[in-house]
């Protein structure tokens, strides 16, 4: 049963080096709204790490999804991020505001920051989930893949807050407005004691440039083993270049070393959601499905007429890609 103690949902708003707030916790919110309904209209709060200047610039975005109190801190010492730093304060906000619900996006600094504050919280965590929602109990029911991805687990968690992370793309983001007065509260940083292990002393990107292409990628070309080589994957490329997509891989093309782990889609990689997926030799193992099964329209192109992939495809086309995609390159 809920805990009376607590109330409300707090979501972590990730500001990005280039100063705006990471598109996760947009989609984060819309669920979040969506549980609060469920929980007889809880507040939806959030916490950022930013300066007054800053927040004054995003002070209608917060208003108008509907944040009801939006929580900041501004210290010199939060100006790049830090696992120390970030989790004490959290932790503090936490046991001072008592939230029942504590969503974090599974971004790189999400994952790094979720265990953390769990672990000083003495509450469980569910990470990479695909889906969150409130049992006939009232309580977080939070659902990820599980044993290698061949099940989904639905898994409540007894401690409060409950926490959950979500990657980038699971949820979509709301086009409705509800507008709130938003209040804004500067929190203290009370790091008095604790010791920042680690100190940014420059920030290059060395990234290859497909991993951003594709979180907003509006088509996707993606390859399987069935490819066979690299060169299938050079065709792959030149096809997703006639049509104006992106390319990417299934996990088990990357680890053959056909394909850059950057463009890996799946459990294990990065979770797209495209008006156009475009799977061509993916066997769809629930592993890659999980990435991409919420694509507008998804066209599979396999030979093997039994495979999973067509399960879940809009247009199924039966046949070997090294015959297919040629045909379509010529026209």
């Amino acid at each position: 049963m809920p805990n009376q103690d607590y109330s409300g949902i707090l979501i972590y708003a990730q500001l990005t080096r280039e100063n705006y707030i990471h598109t996760v916790f947009y989609e984060l919110l819309d669920k979040a709204k969506m549980l609060s309904k469920k929980l007889n209209g809880v507040d939806v709060n959030a916490v950022i790490f930013t300066n007054p200047k800053n927040i004054e610039g995003l002070e209608e975005s917060f208003k108008n999804m509907g944040v009801n109190k939006v929580y900041y801190c501004d210290d010199k010492r939060l100006k790049d991020y830090s696992t120390q730093y970030y989790s004490k304060i959290i932790v503090d906000l936490v046991e001072q505001t008592k939230p029942e619900i504590l969503l974090i996006g599974a971004t790189n600094q999400g994952r790094d920051l979720a265990p953390r504050v769990s672990r000083a919280l003495h509450t469980g965590l569910t990470a990479d989930c695909v889906d969150l929602d409130i049992n006939e109990n009232g309580k977080l029911a939070a659902t990820r893949p599980t044993f290698g991805g061949e099940l989904m687990a639905t898994i409540l968690c007894k401690n409060y807050p409950q926490m959950a992370t979500v990657r980038p793309n699971v949820f979509k983001v709301g086009s409705v407005e509800d507008y709130v007065n938003s209040e804004f509260i500067l929190l203290e940083a009370n790091l008095e004691g604790i010791n920042n292990n680690v100190e940014i002393i420059d920030f290059k990107k060395t990234l290859e440039t497909e991993i951003n292409n594709l979180d907003n990628a509006q088509i996707i070309v993606a390859g399987g083993m069935g490819l066979k080589n690299e060169q299938g994957f050079k065709l792959l490329k030149e096809f997703a270049d006639s049509i104006g997509g992106e390319i990417a891989a299934s996990r088990p093309a990357v680890e053959a070393g056909f394909a850059s782990k950057s463009i890996q889609i799946g459990q294990t990689g990065k979770t797209v959601r495209p008006k156009v997926y475009i799977a061509c030799g993916i066997s769809g193992a629930i592993q890659h499905t999980v990435g991409m099964e919420n694509s507008e329209r998804i066209i599979a192109i396999n030979k093997d007429p039994e495979a999973q992939i067509f399960d879940i495809a809009d247009v199924g086309i039966v046949g070997d890609f090294f015959d297919i995609i040629p045909k379509f390159l010529q026209k």
